[in-house]
């Protein structure tokens, strides 16, 4: 009997903990638990002031919540209740816009904000207070204090709606998955070379030419083959209204993005007037497009000519007619979206149709322009001027200082934090989303065995270590850092449900970066808090990603030996590993400590949690024994915070890299590559090897020549040969090249290696005279 009474003791205090646990995310400035809890009953109500419409739509959005998770029908206003839930526009100066206090207690809840997007925000984590499963007998809310306000007032999601287009349905979900996670901008990326995706009155072709392409390529770009499944699609501006009132209702913000003066090709498809050159043909656009009927753009014999990525010489003509044509655009996109902003964005813009053109010549030497980077500027200060009219003011990718800044732009910096430090320090404001780490378009784990992405990849924790201000501003500068965004280019994300799946759960990663205090943010708390959302993920039927459960493979040189260290981001999950190249199962060693690497190797590795292999294929690294493994390495030009694999020891590790830039390689901008590896006392050498890559469309070029010097004393080095590179910087795709010298074999103390770089992107890229980089992957000693 004592042992009945214990165990159902022990299981009402198990359900009380449950109840009490609250796991909301982003985490709040503060949050303070307390006994007790308020439980749903039928005597339960919700309120909010009858005068103010806003406060009442949050308790709408709250009635509906709570009516899916109890089986206590709960009811707004009910005069005879004891027991309210009320959301409340209260002045507390504290809290700003966005702000929200709860007070739970176990009869009454309050929600309290200066406006109703504050009380939007309140409610949304009241709601992470509810059970996951539908139609509880029991709903209990904790009893707790909540104060809370975002760190940054821009907490965007960027979304291409142009190579995939998705319905107003799907943007809508997306909207509310967004709001869950308290993000309040969505930068809407509406045209684009692949697609023009919303409808312009005064020029029905950009919709019925330029929404329209043949297919796609298959594989990562350039691809092999095409998918000759047409994509089509737009929005008409009835919905555009309709999605900008659904978002609005849910506190986030929809800014339109319209591409000017680069990628471009779908409005010169539909109105050839807009180029440069209107009547020639190019290996980007292989027809000149005029009005087609409807019947043929249905029956698909209209071929839309971008199925492909990158970066194409389709570009507006700087001519009075393309200024109209955009100015006109302007006045049908102004009056859809009452944002403060318009993205223009001026990224990516390739010069050579502008160098070629007489009239963009003339242009340049008529308005005292020094280049076409002058041009640009030149192009985006005059759109500005026109939509500052319009009492909008412009975003552009960082880009657009290049030829200098539009006096009133706000830069949104993609290239690294570069862009986004120089126009901070020009008292711009700026939004910091650098492809590392916040293109969630980049795979969350393992490139082989996640689906196709973008470059690099982004896991959970990466992206949670991200810190939106940069250590080179000072405070005042670091005020001009208005948030950051993800962003999703949806090449390689065909489906609403991979879209899903490419942003949980780094979505929440990064709400909690934008919203949370810095110092509040903890990785282990916010793993721990990011399981009950797995749940609520499933309940909602929601595609997610679990790549942060794979084996991260590294190393660390411990007691002057290199060794293998395996680590996994999720805290709860056991690791198995071989190194004789089979497959490794629980069976397997258990990973405890680092394994010493003496000898060449291939590590394969699992994740376990629960008794359950979390990946499909295991994690594996071969590594090559050579003299260099766990030596010192210095370096005259450090390396880019951005391509720093695994640190200094990444040139000394065994690991050759793979197509994956952001893995095993070391970057160097502009800088040549100057390192030293320390051989101690010395060792017996007779080769001398170092590895490079070239990848023309990433700005990464093999070196000018690589020389290779030794020590025999450590002090004074002899120049044993340098080597001239031969392939030329034209040559595209992935060209990787091992730089070799042979020796007599002798003691050598050290090994002194220099990669020239470039120096400027050559003529004929879309970026010329621009800096290049230079990629070196190990260095090799045997």
């Amino acid at each position: 009997m004592k042992k009945g009474i214990l165990l159902a003791t022990l299981l009402f205090t198990m359900l009380i903990q449950a109840q009490q646990s609250v796991n909301i995310i982003p985490q709040p400035l503060s949050i303070n638990l307390k006994k007790g809890s308020f439980v749903i009953d039928e005597k339960t109500s919700i309120e909010a002031s009858k005068s103010d419409k806003e406060a009442q739509k949050v308790a709408l959005f709250f009635e509906s919540f709570l009516n899916k998770v109890s089986k206590v029908p709960v009811k707004n206003n009910i005069s005879k209740s004891t027991k309210k839930i009320s959301f409340l526009i209260e002045r507390n100066a504290e809290l700003g816009e966005e702000g929200y206090t709860i007070n739970v207690t176990s009869d009454a809840i309050a929600v309290k904000a200066n406006t109703s997007k504050g009380l939007f925000y309140g409610m949304q984590s009241l709601v992470q207070t509810l059970p996951l499963t539908k139609g509880n007998d029991l709903v209990q809310i904790p009893a707790l204090e909540i104060k809370d306000y975002p760190r940054f007032k821009w907490r965007g999601v960027m979304l291409d709606v142009c190579r995939y287009f998705f319905t107003i349905d799907m943007m809508k979900e997306y909207i509310d998955l967004m709001a869950t996670y308290k993000m309040n901008v969505l930068h809407w990326h509406l045209t684009e070379d692949q697609g023009w995706r919303i409808e312009i009155k005064k020029y029905p072709r950009l919709t019925e030419i330029g929404s329209v392409r043949n297919g796609t390529i298959i594989g990562r770009f350039p691809g092999k083959g095409n998918t000759n499944t047409p994509v089509t699609g737009f929005y008409t501006q009835e919905q555009v209204k309709e999605l900008v009132k659904y978002a609005s209702d849910r506190a986030i913000t929809i800014i339109p993005e319209i591409e000017m003066p680069g990628h471009s090709s779908a409005a010169i498809a539909a109105y050839p007037e807009l180029s440069c050159f209107p009547k020639e043909r190019t290996k980007f656009r292989d027809t000149i497009f005029s009005l087609q009927s409807r019947k043929e753009l249905a029956e698909g014999r209209l071929k839309f000519v971008q199925e492909t990525w990158g970066v194409f010489e389709d570009v507006y003509a700087p001519t009075e007619y393309t200024f109209k044509f955009l100015e006109d655009v302007i006045d049908e996109i102004v009056p859809l979206f009452p944002s403060k902003y318009i993205h223009i964005a001026g990224d990516e813009c390739p010069k050579e149709s502008w160098k070629r053109s007489e009239f963009c010549q003339n242009l340049i030497k008529e308005k005292g322009l020094k280049d076409e980077h002058g041009l640009q500027s030149y192009f985006i200060t005059r759109m500005e001027k026109y939509i500052n009219s319009k009492g909008k003011s412009i975003i552009g990718w960082d880009e657009i200082l290049e030829g200098g800044l539009a006096p009133n732009a706000t830069v949104m910096s993609w290239r690294g934090e570069k862009g986004g430090i120089e126009a901070a320090k020009l008292n711009h404001d700026v939004i910091m989303t650098p492809g590392d780490p916040c293109y969630l378009n980049r795979p969350q784990g393992d490139p082989e065995v996640e689906p196709v992405g973008g470059w690099g990849v982004s896991t959970l924790k990466n992206v949670y270590s991200y810190e939106p201000i940069p250590s080179e501003l000072n405070a005042e500068q670091a005020k001009h850092v208005l948030g950051s965004q993800a962003n999703f280019w949806t090449e390689y994300i065909p489906t609403f449900e991979h879209l899903q799946y490419m942003a949980l759960p780094r979505l929440l990663a990064l709400s909690e970066v934008m919203w949370s205090p810095k110092e509040k943010r903890n990785w282990k708390d916010f793993r721990q808090r990011l399981n009950p959302q797995f749940k609520s993920f499933e309940s909602k039927g929601l595609k997610y990603s679990k790549g942060d459960f794979r084996a991260l493979i590294k190393t660390e040189t411990i007691n002057n030996v290199l060794s293998i260290v395996l680590e996994t981001e999720n805290p709860d999950a056991v690791m198995y590993y071989t190194i004789d190249g089979t497959v490794p199962t629980t069976s397997s060693p258990k990973y405890e400590k680092p394994i010493v690497i003496d000898k060449s190797l291939t590590i394969k590795a699992i994740t376990v949690l629960d008794g359950q292999v979390m990946t499909k294929k295991p994690a594996e690294q071969s590594f090559a024994h050579n003299k260099a493994l766990g030596k010192k390495i210095s370096y005259e030009h450090k390396y880019s915070s951005y391509y720093k694999a695994q640190g200094d020891n990444s040139l000394i590790d065994g690991i050759k890299g793979t197509k994956d830039i952001t893995k095993n390689w070391h970057g160097f901008q502009t800088n040549d590559v100057v390192a030293t590896v320390d051989l101690g006392d010395g060792v017996s050498v007779n080769n001398i090897a170092l590895g490079c890559i070239q990848n023309w469309s990433k700005w990464i070029f093999l070196p000018k020549w690589v020389k290779f010097e030794i020590s025999t004393d450590g002090v004074n080095f002899k120049e044993i040969q340098t080597i001239t590179n031969t392939v030329a910087p034209t040559e595209k795709g992935d060209i990787f090249k091992t730089f070799k010298v042979e020796i007599p074999q002798q003691i050598i103390k050290k090994v002194r290696v220099t990669a020239k770089n470039l120096g400027d992107t050559p003529i004929g890229h879309p970026e010329e005279k621009q800096e290049p980089w230079v990629f070196v992957d190990e260095i090799m000693i045997n």
